[in-house]
């Protein structure tokens, strides 16, 4: 299945979101309801792709996800430049060893807001880095089931 728009997404069952890093990919999951999303983890990436590929996919399987949804990092402007190209390659990767609906959505100031809110929580520094890519995918991911709640 290639890339589609968020309302193409199938209408029920687990999402996944994913913020895509440069080092990392901060994954979070939402319910079969698709009410909360929650961070789950953030995948380290090594010069190779394949083995963090090998952990996401662990956990689709594990959350019988029934699509993705990647943070698209767009410039403030609404262009996309070399991060937004690099999301697109992780969703041809994906695609190119599953077949699984993946739709992108709009990550402009995620890792801004979840680090916000990790200060509001009084979490360390070390404990922010340590969640900010998961919690940042959370926010990706709740604003995109909020997204699809509201157009129902």
């Amino acid at each position: 299945m290639p890339v589609t728009d968020l309302f193409a997404l199938p209408r029920s069952g687990p999402l996944i979101g994913i913020d895509p890093g440069s080092k990392t990919l901060g994954i979070a999951a939402c319910d079969a309801g698709r009410l909360i999303a929650s961070p789950v983890e953030t995948i380290r990436k090594g010069r190779k792709l394949g083995p963090s590929l090998d952990r996401l996919f662990v956990i689709i399987d594990e959350r019988l996800v029934s699509g993705l949804i990647i943070g698209l990092p767009l410039n403030m402007d609404g262009s996309e430049g070399p991060r937004a190209q690099s999301a697109r390659a992780l969703a041809r990767n994906i695609l190119a060893r599953q077949d699984i609906p993946i739709a992108f959505h709009d990550e402009r100031l995620s890792s801004s807001e979840a680090e916000r809110a990790m200060i509001a929580g009084d979490l360390s520094r070390a404990r922010r880095a340590e969640l900010i890519d998961a919690s940042a995918a959370a926010i990706i991911l709740q604003t995109a089931i909020d997204r699809l709640a509201n157009a129902s």
